[in-house]
């Protein structure tokens, strides 16, 4: 039988209360060495819809997973429609005041590093140089024969070319950058190969069901043991591949701050949850530390 990932969590104790105090996130900062985790939170203020928070994509949809996408050849098919469709809402997406404010952080010295669970590059659009793509990134394509590596721009050309005439119209975009469609829009939509040895091309992410690569994960390790605090920005941590790096900032006795309107599975590891939309709460941090965060960039994502 095949296991299926986690996509839920509920909390089987008692958490501390979130606050609206954001004096330990100004005090962690003011010190310097903050770690930033960040997840799809971060980026509903730009449009991107997060999997879990109120009207999240999980209560309507379910990513694919590694095994489906590998396994089927429909399966690939269903996911290159939705997802070439998605692409061209996801890719005009652009950063927000949470991304600017972090952008910001990093350029006065604040931050030790970011680490993203999101595959939407708006922390490098905002500015974010020092970038770990926990989960990778939409904007690249990978050939799973070759390992090959290309862009996704030329990937939805080349889609473009082969599907001329699709234009469905899609319920939602969801944060894996693919669009919610019907298998009858999906239709006979084309799958293009690899342009170098003919293979399956996936995007160059992290699915639900596969692991992040070892090497990616220790590095991660490395910058948690080297912060002086973590800063959780709108993640859930459902999924291990970011709580892991809470737990161990907690045994290390590193405080861990967290800013998501909702419980997450790291509240209890962390010093204080606040509750305020991320925009917000950031915005009003830098202002506090008198650094200058909210100018629009005009850089594509």
């Amino acid at each position: 039988m095949r296991m299926r990932p986690t996509l839920s969590w509920s909390p089987t104790e008692d958490l501390p209360p979130a606050t609206t105090d954001l004096e330990p996130v100004a005090d962690a900062l003011s010190t310097g060495g903050v770690l930033v985790l960040s997840g799809a939170g971060i980026s509903t203020e730009s449009g991107i819809p997060d999997y879990r928070g109120e009207g999240g994509s999980l209560s309507r949809h379910t990513p694919m997973t590694y095994q489906d996408f590998t396994g089927s050849a429909q399966a690939r098919r269903r996911y290159w429609a939705r997802s070439h469709l998605g692409w061209r809402t996801f890719g005009r997406a652009r950063p927000n005041a949470g991304h600017r404010a972090v952008a910001a952080f990093e350029r006065h010295g604040l931050l030790s590093g970011v680490i993203t669970q999101n595959v939407d590059g708006l922390h490098q659009a905002a500015g974010s140089k020092d970038i770990v793509e926990l989960h990778g990134s939409l904007d690249r394509v990978v050939c799973l024969s070759c390992h090959a590596f290309s862009s996704r721009h030329e990937l939805a050309r080349r889609l473009e070319t082969a599907n001329t005439g699709f234009e469905p119209v899609a319920a939602a975009i969801n944060p894996d950058g693919d669009a919610d469609l019907t298998d009858e829009q999906v239709g006979d939509f084309r799958v293009v190969s690899c342009t170098v040895c003919g293979g399956v091309l996936k995007p160059d992410v992290v699915f639900f069901g596969e692991a992040v690569p070892p090497p990616r994960v220790e590095h991660c390790r490395e910058l948690v043991h080297e912060a002086a605090s973590l800063l959780v920005l709108g993640s859930s941590l459902t999924v291990m591949s970011g709580l892991r790096f809470v737990r161990q900032a907690a045994q290390a006795g590193k405080a861990v701050l967290i800013i998501n309107r909702d419980l997450t599975r790291g509240d209890r590891h962390a010093v204080t949850r606040i509750a305020l939309p991320l925009g917000t709460a950031l915005t009003a941090v830098a202002g506090q530390l008198g650094i200058l965060a909210d100018a629009e960039t005009t850089e594509p994502a």
